[in-house]
């Protein structure tokens, strides 16, 4: 692909995220909400809260012990590079990590919803 077309499908991808994402933070008035029962959807926003958490663990934990893993299979190939693996090693858990995190931050901000 040349380079204007990876511009231009960039560009694009970007348009259609910046377009949606209103339409997803759009609230309908609060009239509404009552005659459409959609006050009544605790239960499964804390639901959400329960999956999320769980499938960032799992998605974390997975990522962490590949990322370990082929770490340690470098090492044991080359000792002596265990100094140059050791460190971006470590900064990659760290950002599969901070996911987790963000993930678990999401899902207490869900469950402060339905307990307020």
């Amino acid at each position: 692909m040349n380079r204007q077309l990876k511009f231009a499908l960039s560009a694009l991808s970007f348009l259609v995220v910046i377009c949606f994402s209103a339409l997803a933070f759009a609230q309908p008035a609060a009239a509404e909400v009552k005659q459409q029962g959609l006050a009544n959807n605790y239960g499964l926003i804390a639901l959400g809260a329960g999956l999320g958490i769980g499938l960032a663990a799992l998605g974390g934990g997975i990522g962490q012990g590949r990322a370990a893993g082929s770490a340690l299979d470098g090492i044991a190939r080359n000792p002596g590079a265990a100094g140059q693996i050791r460190g971006p090693m470590i900064l990659g858990l760290a950002l599969i990590e901070s996911l987790v995190i963000y993930a678990l931050i999401i899902a207490f901000l869900l469950v402060v919803k339905v307990g307020g």
